[in-house]
Formats: structure tokens, C-alpha cells, sequence
């Protein structure tokens, strides 16, 4: 793919390095040359120097052939004007931006943006830790399903992986390995479990406290 990133800080440089270590075509804009120090000397895409809303410099970076957009600079308003303009005026597939305020990632969402709120995310994440340990209801964007793992007790070792699935509230996708080197199987109906072993499943948010007492935990 060809992306490009606008706003090389903490999460803009961790973003290019990503993309660019799975083989993508990377550019990444920054007014301020220095941040690209962030990228490190192994990063093999390309920076541009220069405000990322003129259309001018966004044509010299490529987006015109681009596959996808990220404004994740320490702005709101830049980050929106930014996806705005690779969304309506160069029709990017694929745009994202990062916004602060809660209540800016709601309303632009409503409007057909791909918004993400690190606030939002945040606040979810320690909320789960503190409420539900195992449950994390930020990795999907439905507030409707969330993410359970479950650690494999004796009580429940030999079991199949597929015995812990609770049809339409909660459906087991991964399993840990206990002590193995490649652990992370996507399990098949012949998938046995072990004490130590962990599973993660999909689990629908108003089936939390029955698939809790379904599993025993």
C-alpha cells in the first residue's frame, strides 16, 4: 500500500515504522525536519518537510495515488481540515484521523470520518483493567461486542476449544499455548485445551456476567 502519515511525533513515528516494516510504501510529512530524528536510521520511506494541508506539497508527497491517509498530529482542527481534504478532494479510500476531544471525535464521526480518539481509547482501556480485568471493550468499535480472555484452570483443561463457545453471545477466535514457541493457534474443532493455556474470544457486551458464569470465572 500507499500511505501517507501527517505529523511525525510520538504516534505519527511509531505508525511509519510499523507500516513501513510490513513492506509499505511510507511517507510522512512534518513541518518541523527534526522530528524525523523519531523514525530512527532503519526507516526506508520517504519525509517531507511542510504543511500537509496545502495540496500542492500533498501532490509532491503522492496522494494522488495513495491508498490511504493518517492526520495524526497534536491538533484537532489540522487533523480534521487534513482527512477532510485527502477524503473530498484527492477521494483517498482510506482516511483516518487522530482527534483529542471526545465530543469532536463523536460529532465527525457522524459525519462519515474515520475518527480515533486516543482519550477515548485510553479512559477504555483503564476502565476495563480496573472493572473487568479481562474484558476490553476498546479493541472494537461496536460498544456492543468487546474482547474477554479467559485463563484455562483445571477445572476447565481438556476441554475443546470449541466447548467454551456460547452460540451468539460468545465465540472463541484464539488460543495461547501453554510453553510452546509459535503459542497463537486459531483453534479447529479438534483444538484441546490444557491448564495454562489462555482463549480469546468475541463476546457480546449485555452477555458479559452470563458468559462469566458460562465459563466459571
Amino acid at each position: 500500500m500507499y500511505i501517507i502519515i501527517m505529523g511525525c511525533g510520538r504516534v505519527g513515528s511509531e505508525l511509519a515504522k510499523l507500516l513501513a516494516e510490513e513492506n509499505n510504501n511510507v511517507v510522512i510529512i512534518d513541518r518541523n525536519s527534526d522530528s524525523f530524528r523519531r523514525l530512527g536510521g532503519s526507516f526506508n520511506g520517504m519525509t517531507v518537510v511542510g504543511n500537509g494541508l496545502e495540496p500542492e506539497l500533498l501532490k509532491e508527497a503522492g496522494i494522488e495515488k495513495s491508498d490511504a491517509f493518517a492526520a495524526v498530529t497534536n491538533g484537532d482542527n489540522t487533523n480534521i481540515m487534513a482527512a477532510q481534504i485527502a477524503k473530498k478532494m484527492f477521494k483517498v479510500p482510506k482516511v483516518v484521523a487522530r482527534v483529542y476531544d471526545p465530543q469532536r471525535a463523536e460529532i465527525y464521526t457522524g459525519l462519515g470520518l474515520d475518527i480515533i480518539s486516543g482519550t477515548i481509547l485510553i479512559a477504555s482501556m483503564i476502565r476495563d483493567k480496573i472493572v473487568e480485568g479481562y474484558f476490553s471493550s476498546f479493541l472494537i468499535e461496536s460498544a456492543q461486542l468487546g474482547v474477554m480472555e479467559v485463563d484455562i484452570t483445571r477445572e476447565l483443561a481438556g476441554k475443546k476449544a470449541i466447548d467454551m463457545n456460547l452460540p451468539g453471545e460468545f465465540q472463541v477466535v484464539t488460543v495461547v499455548k501453554k510453553g510452546k514457541k509459535d503459542n497463537v493457534i486459531i483453534p479447529t474443532i479438534e483444538t484441546y485445551l490444557v491448564e495454562g493455556d489462555k482463549i480469546v474470544g468475541v463476546v457480546k457486551t449485555v452477555s458479559l456476567d452470563k458468559v462469566k458464569k458460562y465459563l466459571g470465572i
